[in-house]
């Protein structure tokens, strides 16, 4: 409730096979009291697809899965897993689900998420947050600008996501075809000292910033 009023216009579910983040009566409790729209972040295997059909959450990212992993650390392989990516999509899109494939900066992943029909994209950000250098972030950057602008030309809705905070979320707010920016780690660390409330009007307004 406290996230909706501060103006969030999504909140992002973490549904993993290991259910370290959140357990399956989150889900449904949450989507039974949730006004805005719900994202439900999970991996592409039948039991997370038959949740969210259950569920019907109004949008689903699609995301690698490593039991041992702590966080997301890189883009789904569309290309490598086509077959069972375009299943998802198609039974979440029956569903009345909006797909996204949270993918790399990188034209044949994004070509391949076109293909097995996604709805849209969300571009990993993380590398180009933890980059060592001002070179190398700028590099990365420039990247992600060339994927965005060329997923966007061939119709796709582009969103972006990962290690994102308020010292690196401008030159990413600021690619002007990126329609919303998924942050989660970085908004809850910062409410620990400005409140749940102004931690998500910061980020608001740096996003609004960005675009001035």
């Amino acid at each position: 409730w406290e996230v909706e009023q501060a103006g969030a216009y999504i909140i992002t579910l973490d549904l993993r096979e290991v259910r370290r983040h959140i357990q399956d009566r989150d889900v449904y409790e949450l989507k039974a009291r949730m006004l805005t729209r719900m994202n439900l972040e999970m991996a592409v295997t039948d039991g997370m697809i038959k949740i969210a059909e259950d569920v019907k959450p109004e949008d689903c990212c699609l995301v690698p899965e490593s039991r041992e992993e702590l966080t997301t650390e890189g883009g789904l392989d569309v290309v490598s897993h086509t077959s069972s990516i375009r299943d998802a999509c198609t039974r979440l899109s029956e569903a009345g689900v909006k797909v996204s494939l949270f993918i790399d900066a990188d034209k044949k992943q994004i070509d391949a998420a076109m293909e097995v029909g996604a709805h849209v994209i969300e571009i990993h950000t993380g590398h180009y947050a933890d980059a060592e250098t001002s070179e190398q972030r700028e590099q990365l950057l420039a990247q992600i600008k060339e994927s965005v602008i060329y997923a966007n030309g061939i119709g796709l809705q582009v969103n972006a996501g990962h290690g994102l905070n308020l010292q690196n979320i401008k030159a990413i707010a600021g690619l002007e075809a990126i329609c919303e920016l998924n942050i989660g780690h970085a908004i809850i660390a910062d409410a620990v000292f400005m409140g749940l409330e102004q931690s998500v009007k910061a980020y608001k307004q740096a996003m609004y910033e960005a675009r001035l």
